[in-house]
């Protein structure tokens, strides 16, 4: 038996990996990927092993890892046959590891090193559950990335997913086409766990849950929204985002929001006969390339102006729909920032994105920096995030602690998920971040980023999704 096998809560290295990471080191320091291992699996032995043996232990992986590191960072060649995106997702996990390992040691945490890799008891066998675990109370599965689709045939491909709470990929039964995973122009946005994709060839935007980890894919459901209507001087060929104000298209009540580059945003009610869209000109050219998202607890489509100094917000159920309500946003305890810090922020193309927290009801707006970099071609990098808690006053107050909560931001509509709530999640208090050039980490306690010029997949965050009793 292997050691630390008893308790398989720990997840502990597979054999694949530690040649992975083995590929990773200078031909002369092998034995730092074994020891890593090694003390992974005494790890894992859990209270067969005395608390200061397994702080030891702990250091022990915590040199390995940062030894990984530091030799990554100084030294290119060391990726050169790490090629896969499989392999360099278990790099940047073992680095966020590392980083993590750092914080508790130094904040005297031994219990939540302690509790770190363990799973929660699975509830039931499945292709998604068995492989990450869920509490017996737990009715959610963790965020996902959506990575890849393994062709199997006929156009289609079983979908593979990267759980939140997991270091390696999960390979799932569920079939998928392949060109929503192959085709990154064709799925222009998600929420909820619908994908939005809009048709080149008649013009018509649908709704699918064909890569929602839990939908069937024996009947997907895939439902077109109404023709689209372009309003004078706006096009509707390029989308910034699509929002819904509930979990599910074929909701009644449910509208979904259509936010185009430029001034025009559009709303329809998918499920309600003969749905038309409702068509808004917005005059603000500062709203032209901002994001909607959908207020659960203002229950209004909001939009943060360029800057992020003004709201719009638009009430569907009353008759002056078409004509938002603005609310101006004072922001206050803003940090000190370095000469160069600031000029290398003012040298970023800047993003504002609002997501709220429904566990805590708290909203935030996050703002992202990204420079353009090159790396064979024009990348957009990450530089900086800035998270404002904002009250019912219009204050946005700067943040560095937003508790054990952990925002995402990617193509989809930005969410926010307590730790808490759903058990086995990694890290609190941080931005995980994707787009078409990037991927990466953000810890708002100390600014620092974890981050990699490489798309993981398709660029979108699934968020937690109910789970059939």
């Amino acid at each position: 038996m292997e050691l630390g096998a008893q308790n398989p809560g720990w997840e502990i290295l597979t054999p694949n990996e530690v040649e992975i990471l083995k590929k990773a080191m200078p031909p002369d320091e092998p034995e730092v990927v074994d020891e890593l291992n090694k003390a992974m699996q005494i790890l894992g032995n859990g209270g067969n092993v005395p608390l200061d043996e397994k702080l030891s232990v702990m250091l022990n992986i915590l040199k390995a890892i940062v030894f990984l590191m530091q030799y990554t960072e100084r030294n290119d060649a060391a990726i050169i046959n790490i090629s896969s995106e499989e392999e360099r997702f278990i790099l940047r996990n073992l680095t966020k590891f590392a980083i993590f390992l750092i914080k508790s040691l130094s904040l005297n945490e031994p219990s939540k090193l302690l509790c770190f890799r363990r799973k929660p008891v699975l509830v039931r066998s499945s292709p998604l559950l068995s492989n990450n675990g869920l509490s017996s109370s737990l009715l959610q599965t963790p965020p996902c990335t959506i990575i890849d689709a393994v062709p199997c045939g006929a156009d289609l491909g079983k979908l593979a997913i990267s759980n939140a709470n997991a270091v390696r990929f999960t390979y799932l039964e569920k079939k998928v086409p392949l060109e929503l995973v192959d085709n990154p122009m064709l799925t222009i946005g998600s929420s909820h766990g619908w994908i939005a994709t809009l048709s080149q060839d008649d013009g018509i935007l649908r709704l699918q849950d064909d890569l929602n980890p839990v939908a069937s894919d024996i009947d997907p459901k895939r439902i077109p929204l109404p023709p689209l209507v372009t309003l004078p001087h706006c096009q509707t060929q390029i989308v910034t985002n699509v929002s819904m104000s509930s979990s599910s298209p074929e909701d009644e009540n449910c509208v979904v929001a259509v936010k185009f580059l430029g001034p025009q945003i559009s709303f329809c009610r998918p499920a309600q006969h003969n749905s038309e869209w409702i068509n808004v000109r917005i005059a603000n050219p500062c709203f032209y390339s901002s994001r909607v998202m959908f207020s659960e607890k203002h229950d209004l489509f909001r939009i943060p102006g360029s800057g992020g100094h003004i709201i719009a917000s638009w009430d569907l159920h009353t008759d002056k729909h078409k004509n938002p309500k603005f609310q101006r946003l004072r922001f206050q305890n803003l940090p000190k920032l370095t000469k160069t810090k600031r000029e290398v922020m003012d040298s970023c193309y800047k993003s504002e994105h609002l997501v709220e927290s429904r566990t805590t009801g708290e909203t935030f707006l996050v703002k992202w920096y990204r420079k353009a970099v090159w790396r064979g071609m024009s990348k957009l990098s990450t530089k900086a995030l800035m998270v404002f808690r904002l009250d019912n006053e219009g204050n946005a107050l700067y943040t560095k602690d937003i508790g054990d909560l952990c925002i995402f931001l990617s193509k989809s509509e930005p969410f926010c998920v307590s730790l808490s709530s759903l058990p086995g999640m990694f890290f609190p208090n941080n931005v995980e971040y994707m787009d078409a050039d990037e991927a990466g980490y953000y810890d708002l306690a100390d600014s620092s980023i974890v981050g990699d010029l490489t798309r993981m997949g398709t660029g979108l965050y699934i968020p937690p999704q109910n789970i059939d009793n």
